[in-house]
């Protein structure tokens, strides 16, 4: 494995971040990145790269051979190129220009590093093998990795392991966080609506009220993750909205309805957790004579990564940034991210790369992912590439 020449790597950065100012300035949302899909296509063709538009509406697929192919083996890297419904507050220079909508998330830079890695590659082509770099939209919330995997991205580019990072405000600038097992947690939603008999406030005696019942089960499901699940099973379950009543003082509602997250490392946890909260809304609805609904609706996947390919990208880090900068022994997140539903189909590695400034408190790269004043670290633009860059060459020799 060789280290990428310096000055050959400058020279991409500046030219991918470049293209990041100008994602930055021009975000979109879930299946409406066409200004990010039109300008990842015009750079492929300008330097030679193929690829195939159209997954997922607007993600694409490129392909990099190396030197030779006897090898057989490929490799993935994904990118995700969505923003979100922000009001950008950064006032940097390169803020955007689409009202209501912003990089806040820094999908803006990950694409970028997939495009410097992808001419990285394309001028060495010191591997042996295939590299498929995967520009996905619709991350936040949307599914973009999960509806490509349905239409075929993996049986059309098969790949032995797929690799992802995310930058990481929470971290300073050069540490780098990788280790096996989960690294974010699945995102579920639940919907519980109570189906009681309304009346007159001064009567209650006349009625079935929901707002009572509901709020029983939202107590009630409190101790799931107190008494069901083992304390050593990480788990959240949130109730984010209780909707019940016109506003008016004096009437007691039909029905009330509760919406929630839940978030777990474990299917077998995930699983336990859907069917207790099933029986806790029938016992407690039927016990004060009402009716309840429930609706699991099972989201992304957790993030888990593959022990040996998370050693693998440890031992690469090291070798690049040095041991002392590597973290091994951290929490994973209770965030969610959709690059889990690649990592169930492949092995691989999702790390995680500061980008915090500590010197600077005021700085745009301390604030938190989705907060109105946060930016993206171009200076993580070069590690992330010689990252991306040194995998290819470690799993692809030549």
């Amino acid at each position: 494995m060789t280290e990428p020449n310096s000055n050959f790597l400058n020279d991409i950065v500046e030219e991918v971040k470049v293209c990041r100012h100008d994602l930055h300035r021009h975000p979109a949302t879930s299946y409406e990145e066409i200004y990010a899909s039109d300008l990842i296509a015009r750079k492929l063709s300008e330097w030679g790269i193929e690829f195939e538009r159209g997954w997922a509406e607007t993600g694409i697929v490129a392909t990099i051979h190396g030197k030779e192919t006897s090898s057989g083996k490929r490799i993935g890297f994904r990118g995700d190129m969505d923003a979100l419904d922000i009001v950008e507050d950064t006032g940097a220079e390169w803020a955007s220009t689409i009202k209501g909508k912003m990089h806040a998330c820094g999908h803006d830079g990950h694409t970028s590093i997939l495009l410097g890695t992808a001419k990285y590659l394309a001028e060495t082509r010191n591997f042996n093998g295939t590299v498929h770099l995967f520009f996905q939209p619709a991350e936040e919330g949307g599914g973009g990795a999960i509806r490509m995997i349905e239409e075929g991205l993996f049986d059309k580019y098969p790949v032995d392991s797929v690799y992802a990072v995310h930058n990481w405000p929470y971290l300073p600038l050069g540490k780098v966080a990788i280790k096996g097992g989960p690294v974010m947690a699945s995102t579920d939603k639940i919907e519980i609506t109570v189906i009681g008999k309304g009346g007159h406030a001064a009567m209650p005696n006349e009625t079935i009220d929901p707002i009572v019942i509901a709020s029983e089960i939202v107590t009630a499901l409190q101790t799931i993750v107190s008494r069901t699940v083992k304390p050593t099973d990480p788990v959240v379950i949130s109730i984010t909205n209780f909707n019940a009543g016109t506003g008016a003082h004096n009437i007691i509602p039909t029905d009330a309805k509760l919406v929630g997250t839940v978030r777990t490392f474990d299917n077998k946890v995930r699983d336990t957790i859907k069917n207790r909260i099933a029986g806790i809304v029938e016992s407690i609805t039927h016990a004060h004579g009402a009716r309840g609904t429930f609706e699991f609706i099972t989201g992304y996947e957790p993030t888990i990564n593959d022990t040996a390919q998370a050693a693998l990208c440890t031992d690469i880090a090291q070798n690049i940034f040095g041991k002392d900068q590597i973290l091994t022994d951290f929490p994973p997140s209770m965030g969610a991210e959709d690059f889990g539903a690649m990592l169930e189909k492949k092995p691989g590695c999702y790390a995680i790369f500061g980008q915090g400034d500590p010197e600077n408190p005021d700085s745009p790269h301390n604030y938190g992912l989705h907060h109105p004043k946060y930016d993206f670290n171009d200076d993580l633009l070069p590690d992330v590439i010689r990252y991306f860059s040194s995998i290819t060459e470690r799993v692809l020799p030549l």
